[in-house]
Formats: C-alpha cells, sequence, structure tokens
C-alpha cells in the first residue's frame, strides 16, 4: 500500500507574516548595523578631528597639484617637481595674502571717515519711514551694546586666549598637512598599492582597488571642479564690487573665493558681508548694486558653473546638496559643512563603480 504523505510542518512564525514586513524587518536590522558602523566611525574621527581635516587639506592639495607635479617631473626629477609645486603654490598664496594685507592698510585713513560716514547714513535712514527709530533708540542699543562688552569682559578675554590655543591647532594641521601632501604628491600610488596588498586579502583586493580609484577621481574632480567655480565666482564679485567701487573690495574678493567652497550657502554669506560693507561706505544704492550681483551670481553658479564645470564628477541634486550641507554643519559646524558634499559625492561615485560589471 502507498505510504500517505507526511503533512508539512508549520511554518516558523517569521516565514507567516506578510512578505513586505519580513522585507522591512531585514532592511531595518542592517540600516542599523551600517548606522551604527557609520556612527562610530565619525566618532572616532571626531576624537582625532585634527588629524583628520590635517588629512582632507593634503588630500585637498594633492587633488590640485598632482597635474602639475605630474607635469614637471617630465622635466625634472619627481622629488624636484614635488618641491617646485608646493614651494611655489605656497608663496603664491602669500604673494596674495601680502596684497589683500597692503591694500588694506593703504586704505585704512580713508576707510575710517567713510565708515563712519556710513554708520551716520544708516542711523539717518532707520529714523525715517518704515523704523522711525528715534535718537532715544539707537542711543540705547549703543549702550547695551557698550554694558554688555565691559560686563563680559572676562569671558571675552576667556574666549580670546581659547582662539589663540585654535591657532596653535591650526598651524599644527598645517605643518601635518604640509608634510602628508609631501608624501601623497611624491608616491601616493605607491602608498595605496602598499596599502592595497598589505592589509586586504587577495580576494577583495580588485574591488577594493576599483572603489579606491573611483573615490579618487570622484574627489580629485570635485575639488579642483570646485576651485574653477570659486575662482570664476571670485572674478566676477571682484570686477562687480570694483565696479561700484565698494571698499575693501580685494578682501571681499578673497571671502567670495573661501566662501564658495561651501555650496549654496557660503557665496550668499560672503557677498552678505559685502552688502553691509557697501551700505557702510557707499550707501544705499551701491548695496542694493550688491544685491542684485548676489542674485545674477547665485544664478550663473547654479544653471551655467555647476553643470559646466562639475560634469566629470559626480552631479548631485540641489537638495541632497543642502541636505548634506546642514546635516555636515549640524554635526562639525563650518568644517562639516565643507566636507559634508565631497564626502556624499566620494561615496556615490564609490557605489556607482562597485554596482558596475568589471571588464
Amino acid at each position: 500500500m502507498p505510504v500517505p504523505p507526511r503533512p508539512e510542518p508549520p511554518a516558523p512564525p517569521a516565514e507567516r507574516t506578510v512578505p513586505w514586513l519580513r522585507v522591512a524587518a531585514a532592511y531595518s536590522w542592517r540600516l542599523l548595523l551600517v548606522g551604527a558602523v557609520v556612527y562610530g566611525v565619525f566618532s572616532v574621527l571626531g576624537s582625532f578631528q585634527l588629524i583628520a581635516v590635517a588629512l582632507f587639506l593634503a588630500l585637498v592639495v594633492t587633488s590640485v597639484l598632482r597635474p602639475l607635479t605630474d607635469l614637471l617631473a617630465r622635466f625634472l626629477p619627481r622629488p624636484l617637481s614635488v618641491a617646485v609645486a608646493l614651494v611655489g603654490s605656497l608663496l603664491s598664496l602669500l604673494a596674495l595674502l601680502a596684497l589683500v594685507g597692503t591694500s588694506v592698510a593703504g586704505e585704512s585713513a580713508r576707510l575710517g571717515d567713510e565708515f563712519r560716514g556710513g554708520v551716520h547714513r544708516i542711523e539717518e535712514w532707520l529714523r525715517r519711514p518704515p523704523f522711525r527709530l528715534g535718537p532715544g533708540a539707537l542711543s540705547s542699543l549703543q549702550g547695551q551694546v557698550t554694558h554688555y562688552l565691559s560686563a563680559h569682559r572676562g569671558a571675552l578675554l576667556s574666549s580670546a586666549v581659547d582662539e589663540l590655543g585654535r591657532v596653535v591647532e591650526l598651524v599644527t594641521g598645517g605643518a601635518l598637512a604640509l608634510f602628508a601632501s609631501v608624501f601623497f604628491l611624491h608616491s601616493g600610488e605607491r602608498l595605496w598599492g602598499w596599502a592595497r596588498d598589505q592589509l586586504l586579502p587577495s580576494g577583495a583586493r580588485s574591488a577594493w582597488d576599483r572603489a579606491g580609484r573611483a573615490a579618487w577621481r570622484t574627489f580629485a574632480g570635485y575639488t579642483r571642479g570646485i576651485i574653477i567655480v570659486a575662482a570664476a565666482n571670485a572674478a566676477l564679485v571682484g570686477v562687480g564690487l570694483f565696479a561700484l567701487r565698494v571698499p575693501l573690495a580685494l578682501p571681499l574678493t578673497l571671502l567670495e573665493f573661501f566662501a564658495a567652497f561651501v555650496p549654496l550657502v557660503g557665496s550668499p554669506v560672503a557677498l552678505g558681508v559685502a552688502t553691509i560693507v557697501a551700505l557702510a561706505g557707499r550707501g544705499p544704492l551701491t548695496a542694493a548694486g550688491v544685491l542684485v550681483l548676489i542674485v545674477v551670481i547665485g544664478q550663473l553658479e547654479g544653471h551655467v558653473l555647476h553643470p559646466l564645470v562639475m560634469s566629470w564628477a559626480v552631479r548631485l541634486h540641489p537638495l541632497v546638496v543642502a541636505v548634506s550641507v546642514i546635516a555636515g554643519s549640524i554635526v562639525a559646524g563650518v568644517i562639516g559643512a565643507v566636507v559634508a558634499v565631497p564626502l556624499v559625492s566620494v561615496v556615490w561615485g564609490v557605489l556607482k563603480a562597485l554596482r558596475a560589471v568589471p571588464p
């Protein structure tokens, strides 16, 4: 007689749930694990923030000077080409800062008179409609500022001492960044090959090599692209400020160059400072001209420069850029706002490289 089939055992409770809930649970614990790893990495980097920032600056310097170093290495020995590129760039930066300092020192006496007259004009403007602030309100505001400074003199002095400590940290980080950039420029390829062959198992070397090279291409492309965008913004702003005869046009142009490294946020903030300086030094009409310049520069940066220049790097949606900048500023302040977008670009570039089928 045929043996009747045995009844199937009941399914485990996990399999009796609806499919979408099982999938959501599987993704959830994996996402929690990835989030814990990311949090741990950022906690470690936060403990060694000075070293992390110095290495980041070294990578920025390497990505900018690597093409020049490779070009010089065709005619000079590699160590000499690295020295020429680094020393030349440092001398150029110091010359630019000296030019800015000379410009400010040469205009200091005239700027003092202009700003005093500009403050008086601002007071007269605030007394008119729609503000209608009386002389007593402005005098009371000045008295409150003076009282605050006198009452918190000790705290302000303590903050100044803390800032001196930060200056020492800044010098130390700059020295470490310069030291690391020398080795990255001279033998970065060999350093990566040694780390790949000595620290990774043989089966994972190919994938990690693809990911590392994609990360470097994305980072270098983004860094060079953002420098080109910042230089173009600074050139346009400088021409506009000199045409409007805004005081401190050269320092404000340099401020615009460095502020452009924070996408979507830095350039408007720098031009806002230029608007205040124009209002105090030249009056409301010049300040209105600077406001028009803010709109024009924003449109050029968002619709022309970024799509055109950043085409070789990872192009991120403006919403992703905005969220990345805000999240980075919440986590690590100004440094986080600068690092956030290149970090997101590198992560996305690595994911695209690993997703592609290798030849």
